[in-house]
């Protein structure tokens, strides 16, 4: 059975929608108040791993949704200094993805 992704950011523009774009089957989501894709219970519940770019988003996604305390999150941190398709944004992501 494949691993179910989850890659949340800020706004679901930039960061997210890339690292998605690197592994089919994966979804991605924002925190932020201004996103279009937010994530959702649904999103938590149907996730194995949750990538995060940054710790703040973590303590927001742990604070929003209590269900996220039980899934397995990773920290890339990544900022927020990328367009969608830098890249060097998509570099950083394959390397970081590597390691997990």
């Amino acid at each position: 059975m494949k691993t179910k992704l989850l890659f949340i950011c800020s706004g679901a523009i930039d960061r997210s929608p890339c690292a998605a774009s690197l592994i089919p089957g994966s979804k991605f989501a924002g925190v932020g108040p201004l996103t279009e894709t937010s994530v959702t219970k649904e999103l938590i519940d149907w996730a194995d791993k949750i990538f995060v770019m940054e710790f703040d988003h973590k303590v927001e996604l742990i604070k929003r949704f209590n269900e996220a305390r039980s899934k397995d999150i990773e920290i890339l941190d990544v900022p927020n200094d990328y367009l969608r398709f830098d890249p060097e944004l998509e570099k950083i992501l394959k390397d970081k993805l590597k390691k997990c």
